[in-house]
């Protein structure tokens, strides 16, 4: 029987006993919501402290005078069960390192479960899932797409790598919504209005933060239109427009020209692309 998605600081300990364990992590591991990777990033976790308990043991000595058989396998359950009230409370960190690898955009909650107070860009999101961003975003994502060549699918990958999936949009300091869904910063021509925020920027292939100032919008409709404006009109991305037809080559052009310091900028997108929130976008797409 298919296990549901247990709470965020719950570990099942049938992932050590049993394939179906096994099975049923991998499955969890497919789905698209926060709730379904952060636990099965805790079972990881869990899993990863078991085997160096494990690992600890058999560098030991020797057996003890009192050792036997019997008691290796009190041992062995007994070291299970600290891996899992481990992993339940503060762990060590690594289940919190899988959510940000597999989930850029995603500031995973603090460990032992308790949920963390949202932070600015993230307070009053808009979307409640990665599917309702595409629902909510397909329609301006083809307007936009067509202007410039490539596949709507392309535009809301990118837009849930700027954003995670829309639960950090840039806000302004009255909390009001930028709209930004690109990360599309404001220089010295931009007339309309502006938020500043901290990001991520990498210089000489180290990452560090910096303090920016963005282009703010009045809805996602015009962050789409302006996305098109600006690659449209930079002389520096149309090696990328000649490629719209292909999303990959796309998206290294717009990476090769600096749309982002990020040098692993075009492949996080492409690994988007596959998520199965946009695949029923690509198959209408195909049909079409």
């Amino acid at each position: 029987m298919e296990q549901g998605i247990m709470p965020a600081g719950t570990v099942s300990p049938s992932v050590y006993t049993d394939f179906q364990g096994l099975a049923a992590l991998r499955r969890r591991a497919q789905d698209d919501s926060p709730e379904a990777l952060r636990a099965v990033a805790r079972e990881f976790e869990a899993i990863f402290m078991q085997m160096m308990l494990k690992s600890m043991r058999e560098a030991s000595l020797g057996e003890g005078i009192f050792d036997n058989e019997q008691s290796s396998f009190y041992q062995e359950m007994f070291d299970k069960q600290i891996a899992i009230h481990l992993a339940r409370r503060q762990g060590l960190g690594l289940a919190d390192v899988l959510v940000r690898q597999l989930r850029p955009g995603q500031t995973p909650a603090p460990a032992g479960g308790e949920a963390s107070p949202p932070a600015p860009a993230a307070r009053g999101a808009a979307f409640s899932s990665p599917e309702a961003f595409v629902r909510g975003l397909q329609d301006p994502a083809r307007e936009a797409a067509a202007r410039l060549g490539v596949a709507p699918r392309v535009l809301l990958a990118q837009a849930a790598l700027e954003t995670g999936w829309g639960q950090r949009i840039l806000r302004g300091p009255d909390g009001a919504s930028s709209h930004n869904l690109f990360g599309i910063k404001a220089g010295p021509d931009w007339q309309g209005a502006r938020v500043t925020a901290q990001t991520l920027e990498y210089r000489d292939g180290v990452a560090r933060r910096e303090q920016a100032v963005f282009r703010a919008y009045d809805s996602f409709s015009q962050s789409f239109m302006d996305y098109a404006d600006f690659i449209l009109g930079n002389p520096r991305y149309q090696a990328a427009l000649a490629r719209a037809d292909d999303p990959r080559a796309y998206l290294q052009a717009l990476q090769e020209a600096g749309y982002a310091t990020d040098p692993d900028y075009a492949a996080k997108i492409q690994g988007i692309m596959a998520r199965r929130a946009l695949a029923g976008l690509m198959s209408a797409e195909t049909n079409a």
